[in-house]
């Protein structure tokens, strides 16, 4: 699962990626609200941390413009404001959850989990078609067979699952699997979608990764098969 902080303090900014990271997640960090907005709209992250005061955009105005593009990533804000009318102007711009500073680590990561598991972020197993992707092994299962995946196999056909039959470009791929600031071309999508063929015609599925020029991918599921 991925995760942006969006907070100008860049010492708490660094405490909490370190945290996240150390609890298994992907996290990156931004320092002002401009720059979150920009991170936070390529649609890649599964959860959004906000803070509230912060220089170019404050976290009102970030969720605002994540909101109005349609961007339906859980948002939580963290903040030193804690006034009822503060929280009612939080939610009101789009946020899942307001969360006052000072704050205890454990409320923090409770309240990041039940915002995952509002987006079916703690499911142990995706399907598509005749196939199954379980989620804590890495491993595609079609019938009695099934293969392993390495990291990146595993992100993108994670990836894939999640959007069904919605295409999916190659740059929204490279960013979601490589990071932001990658210097991953597009060459290395094609690669292991190459890859994920392979294994999935190895354990007779019926799901294929369709290209589509200029779009990118999606899955379709074989009626012939």
């Amino acid at each position: 699962m991925k995760i942006l902080v969006v907070e100008d303090d860049r010492l708490l900014a660094d405490s909490l990626k370190e945290l996240l990271t150390q609890k298994g997640f992907q996290v990156e960090a931004v320092y002002d609200g401009e720059a979150g907005a920009d991170y936070a709209l390529l649609g890649i992250y599964d959860l959004l941390i906000l803070d509230v005061m912060m220089p170019k955009l404050d976290g009102y105005q970030v969720a605002r413009q994540v909101r109005a593009r349609h961007c339906g990533t859980p948002i939580l804000m963290l903040t030193a404001k804690g006034q009822l009318e503060d929280r009612v102007e939080g939610l009101n711009a789009g946020a899942d959850y307001y969360l006052t500073k000072p704050f205890d680590t454990r409320e923090l990561l409770a309240c990041i989990n039940a915002l995952l598991r509002r987006q079916g972020g703690e499911v142990d197993e995706m399907t598509f078609g005749n196939t199954s992707l379980d989620l804590s092994t890495t491993t595609l299962v079609c019938g009695d067979k099934q293969i392993r995946l390495s990291a990146k196999e595993f992100d993108i056909m994670r990836y894939l699952l999640q959007s069904g039959e919605k295409n999916l470009s190659k740059e929204v791929i490279l960013a979601r699997v490589w990071g932001y600031d990658s210097e991953a071309v597009e060459n290395h999508v094609e690669v292991y979608v190459g890859f994920l063929r392979k294994k999935l015609r190895s354990i007779g599925s019926n799901v294929h990764i369709q290209a589509v020029r200029k779009l990118g991918y999606h899955l379709e599921v074989s009626e012939s098969d």
